[in-house]
């Protein structure tokens, strides 16, 4: 296969898996040489026609690709699906290119307990009969495994998934549950939200047993069958004046609908990292005058340039007086409007404070993506940036010229708003109401 045959696909921008197919055999028979996943299936593909193929990918790889009559591809709906779909198309197809590159190297499992609260486990291993054998978990213990998910090629990429993947199925891995004799005490993950209270009896068997079926269902492709049924319960709590567990539910359907993975993106342009190419970056910034007139903005800019059209004003409501209690609101107003498009980063004015305070509410809403927030001086100007050093250090200019535009408009809001409030306490003051300064 040729980059001009590469050019007639036309392949997508968006997350998916790849297949280099083989010749049509004698027989009429169809094989797959060669499966892959990616962030973004043109840039990725395009990769392997590239001058340095033989350099960067080995002799074998560059083989398969003149060898390739065309190439095939599935659409995810994020890079997370992307790697679970390779691994089970690998599993099912058994491309040879693929286990060329396996040799004898161990690789990594995702495996659930055989216990009555089970738990979730990364471990590693040569193979999938080896794990059924042995049962040696990572505590040193034995035990049966009720299920096996890999064999996973890259660790580090597996240990992100699972990262992502337990904000939206927390999950137990190492506390004792309290029906077990367990403290009572919540475990640290626990604190975190990453495990659903297990340790402090909050669940019960049954309802941990549903979570450890959505997540198995998760990992089979089941996706939107999960969306279904978890919009389905959330009616029936509505229905049952279960408005507390409805909110809930719609968090997880939320989060499953807007899966953010940027720590999966490792193959293409950080640019590139969503559809169409755009790599989008929502600042926040709060201007108040001792507490009065207080607003919270958010600005846009995608691929470097600010996106004006979708700025947006809020008037806070809260009567605390702290700008983090601002942020937090301005935040969880901007994630209850889905029809938004979701950024893939995330900047706050401000200090640690700001940072854990946005952290915290984008964690809250079921929502993978990073935080930065950007530290002023006594002239305030920009003297730090704390968060993700990978996302600072690729992003350093897009960020400054982020949180000066939001600087800049939240000003320019607040000055509006103060000029509104003042105009209104003068008209009450010439009909003989005290005027406020």
């Amino acid at each position: 296969m040729n980059v001009q045959q590469l050019k007639k696909l036309n392949m997508p921008e968006t997350p998916g898996v790849y297949m280099f197919m083989a010749p049509v055999s004698a027989g009429g028979k169809e094989s797959i040489l060669y499966i892959g996943k990616a962030s973004s299936l043109k840039d990725r593909v395009k990769s392997y026609f590239g001058d340095d193929i033989l350099r960067t990918r080995g002799l074998h790889i560059c083989n398969m690709v003149t060898l390739a009559r065309t190439i095939e591809w599935i659409e995810t709906d994020s890079a997370l699906e992307a790697l679970l779909l390779e691994n089970r198309l690998i599993k099912k197809w058994k491309p040879r290119y693929n286990t060329k590159e396996k040799d004898d190297k161990s690789f990594n499992y995702v495996v659930i307990t055989d216990e009555f609260f089970p738990r979730v486990l990364v471990v590693r291993g040569k193979n999938f009969n080896e794990l059924r054998t042995t049962h040696y978990l990572p505590d040193g213990k034995a035990g049966k495994l009720q299920t096996i998910f890999g064999p996973f090629p890259h660790g580090a990429l597996l240990r992100e998934a699972m990262k992502i993947i337990r904000k939206i199925f927390p999950y137990r891995d190492a506390c004792i549950p309290f029906e077990e004799g367990g403290s009572g005490k919540p475990c640290f993950n626990r604190q975190l939200y990453l495990c659903p209270g297990v340790c402090t009896g909050e669940i019960s068997s049954e309802d941990y047993g549903k979570r450890i079926k959505e997540l198995k269902l998760f990992f089979d492709g089941g996706k939107e069958k999960i969306i279904k049924n978890l919009e389905r319960e959330m009616k029936e709590s509505v229905r049952s004046l279960l408005f507390e567990k409805a909110g809930v539910l719609k968090k997880r359907i939320f989060a499953l609908k807007h899966i953010k993975d940027i720590s999966l993106v490792k193959d293409i342009p950080r640019e590139n990292l969503t559809d169409k190419g755009i790599f989008r970056i929502e600042a926040y910034d709060v201007a108040h005058l001792i507490g009065t007139s207080r607003v919270g903005v958010m600005v846009v800019i995608e691929n470097g340039e600010a996106k004006k059209s979708e700025y947006r004003m809020f008037n806070v409501r809260s009567k605390k007086m702290g700008d983090t209690d601002a942020l937090r609101e301005i935040l969880e107003r901007r994630f209850t409007h889905p029809e938004w498009k979701f950024p893939n980063l995330i900047i706050v004015d401000g200090g640690v404070a700001q940072l854990n305070v946005a952290e915290k509410t984008v964690d809250f809403n079921g929502l993978t993506l990073p935080v930065v927030s950007v530290v002023k001086d006594e002239r305030h100007k920009p003297k730090n940036i704390l968060g993700p050093r990978e996302v600072v250090d690729n992003f350093e200019r897009q960020i400054l010229l982020a949180n000066s535009e939001a600087h800049r408009f939240s000003l320019s809001r607040h000055v509006s708003a103060r000029a509104s409030s003042l105009k209104i306490k003068k008209n009450k003051n010439a009909r003989g109401d005290r005027l406020i300064t």
